[in-house]
């Protein structure tokens, strides 16, 4: 083995933990028709978050969140996710932007 690729490993072997020990917590919104499931997600503060983001209905839907600069499209029948990084305690609004007047939810930060 040449003293680069040894150097690339050890590179490797000591940063993996610290990419992998992160604890990111799960979350799941599901998207149908106009609505989110459940419209409130509530969170815990101060750590990284996950929301896998699932498109069950027949139109397409975009995720958005104003506050946390967050937006992601799905078409019907898609899935997806987001990481949010740490939140401060709060409330962080979020709606799909195809389905402003109906489609709209808070993740709450405790």
């Amino acid at each position: 083995m040449t003293a680069a690729a040894v150097t690339l490993a050890l590179a490797i072997a000591v940063s993996a933990p610290v990419a992998w020990g992160d604890d990111v917590v799960t979350f799941t919104l599901v998207a149908r028709d106009g609505f989110f499931r459940p419209p409130n997600l509530e969170v815990p503060a101060g750590k990284r978050i996950k929301i896998e983001i699932v498109n069950d209905g027949r139109t397409p839907i975009e995720f958005e969140s104003l506050p946390l600069k967050v937006e992601k499209v799905l078409a019907p029948g898609a899935r997806s996710s987001v990481v949010i990084n740490p939140l401060k305690p709060g409330e962080y609004p979020f709606f799909d932007e195809f389905h402003p007047n109906t489609s709209k939810g808070v993740i709450v930060a405790k």
